[in-house]
């Protein structure tokens, strides 16, 4: 899984960072969305239940 972050379109909403932790983060500054981790191992199902919640949609995944 390869994640990626629009951090233009996102709106600062923090859910990603709330349901998957070890991969987003928000920006001290603005609050937008900051990528910890961009090729997961581990808490597939978390990221996509961060992409899902996005409310925004500045989030996506492409499998691989």
């Amino acid at each position: 899984m390869r994640i990626s972050a629009d951090r233009e379109r996102c709106i600062g909403s923090g859910m990603c960072a709330l349901l998957a932790p070890d991969v987003f983060d928000q920006e001290d500054e603005d609050g937008r969305v900051r990528l910890l981790d961009a090729r997961p191992q581990r808490s597939h199902s978390a990221v996509r239940e961060a992409l899902d919640a996005c409310p925004s949609r500045a989030l996506s995944a492409e499998m691989r």
